[in-house]
């Protein structure tokens, strides 16, 4: 298990768009992934889920990736947040 604080550096933070890259890039891996914020702890590959974080500009997820390709998925979710969800 690895884990990673991440921060939302897009001004419109995470909406339906967002999240939906999110969970689509999340299911491509094997792996657990979850996100935490405060006292929430979502599943990344559900769009609903990561929307419910209501996450705005700045604000900081720690992402949690478990799992055969676990590397993988923090790398793959790194490369989201820094691109801020554009593709």
């Amino acid at each position: 298990m690895i884990s990673k604080e991440l921060e939302v550096t897009n001004r419109a933070g995470i909406h339906a768009r967002p999240a939906s890259e999110i969970a689509m890039t999340a299911s491509t891996f094997s792996s657990d992934i979850f996100f935490e914020k405060d006292t929430m702890k979502v599943n990344a590959k559900s769009i609903m889920g990561v929307i419910t974080l209501g996450a705005t500009y700045r604000t900081k997820l720690l992402c949690i990736c478990s799992g055969p390709d676990e590397k993988e998925a923090m790398a793959a979710m790194e490369k989201l947040f820094e691109r801020r969800f554009e593709s």
